[in-house]
């Protein structure tokens, strides 16, 4: 009995073409792949010099002889270095009361939209909550239609709040659009085998929303605690309008006071040994300190929640 010779197929070579891209395996790179990376590094660059060069040019300015400021000699580096804008902004004792406002307004009330934002934004996702779909009409139509300033004046000065420091906390507890975000961030992120899988361990509602839902959100809940802090940070009208009391003022209104008083103190008599040319350029001085001292907290900030604000912008995403 003879055995049968069993001859190998011979396939067909597969092309670059069909073969898989592997990550792991360093690729050819052609004449074409080069320039494009080159096109695309010289567009990152303009775009963060664009970005960048303006804050630097404060910094630089801030701490510069204004009058080279003003001929435009000041470019790249300070010209004429001098810290007299910040001494004069920060031996100012209304400055560090503004900084001290501003900070318990931004964490208490930060706090409280977060509170707030979540459980309502997770409560409207669940398809069967039946009335969602009435409340979040009644929520979009407060984005669109709002009482105005003088019902605001009057409804507030009736619940107490003229000159009280709840005024900035207590009328902006939520945001309709950050509820919008996270309400799709739940529906579209969040499966919903976690919920039924909760269940069958015996959790209710609050037992999967403490225990499941809140640490697979950290990410969106890093976002919308980053927007709501921004906005109480940068809250200027609401001190401006209901706050009398100088001591309840947050920093930005604290910052424009200083700001205003050296600038209409301009005259044309010397003043502390100063002309009147010396006084404006003192005063464009402090312009800058103040534009560095009332956003250096948040430039500190940001970096530390950049991962989860790229991350959660991408996935809370309003999706169709």
């Amino acid at each position: 009995m003879t055995s049968a010779t069993v001859q190998p197929s011979l396939a067909p070579k597969a092309s670059s073409d069909d073969i898989p891209w592997n990550p792991k395996v360093r690729q050819q790179r052609t004449f074409s792949d080069w320039i494009t990376d080159i096109v695309i590094w010289v567009i990152l660059a303009l775009v963060v010099v664009a970005v960048i060069y303006p804050l630097w040019f404060v910094i630089i300015a801030s701490v510069s002889n204004q009058t080279a400021v003003n001929q435009g000699q000041v470019a790249l580096w300070p010209v004429g270095f001098s810290l007299g804008g910040y001494e004069k902004v920060f031996s100012d004792g209304r400055i560090w009361t503004g900084y001290l406002n501003t900070v318990i307004y931004s964490v208490v009330g930060t706090a409280l939209n977060m509170i707030v934002t979540i459980p309502v934004a997770f409560a409207l996702s669940r398809r069967e909550f039946k009335p969602r779909r009435v409340i979040l009409f009644l929520f979009t139509f407060t984005m669109f239609f709002a009482g105005g300033l003088i019902p605001n004046y009057l409804l507030f000065k009736q619940l107490g709040l003229l000159d009280n420091w709840l005024v900035f906390i207590l009328p902006t507890a939520v945001s309709v659009w950050n509820v919008i975000i996270a309400r799709s961030f739940f529906e579209t992120s969040i499966p919903e085998d976690l919920y039924d899988a909760s269940q069958i361990d015996g959790l209710g509602y609050w037992g999967y929303f403490l225990r499941i839902v809140l640490p697979l959100s950290s990410a969106i809940i890093a976002v919308l605690a980053l927007y709501y802090f921004v906005g109480h940070w940068n809250d200027f009208f609401t001190g401006l309008v209901y706050i009398r009391d100088a001591d309840k003022l947050p920093l930005q209104n604290v910052l424009r006071s200083i700001l205003l008083a050296n600038q209409t103190g301009l005259t044309g008599q010397s003043s502390g040994g100063m002309d009147l040319l010396q006084q404006r350029e003192f005063a464009n001085q402090i312009k800058y300190g103040v534009i560095i001292v009332s956003t250096l907290p948040l430039l500190v900030l940001y970096p530390f929640l950049q991962k989860y604000f790229n991350k959660g912008v991408m996935i809370g995403a309003i999706k169709g």
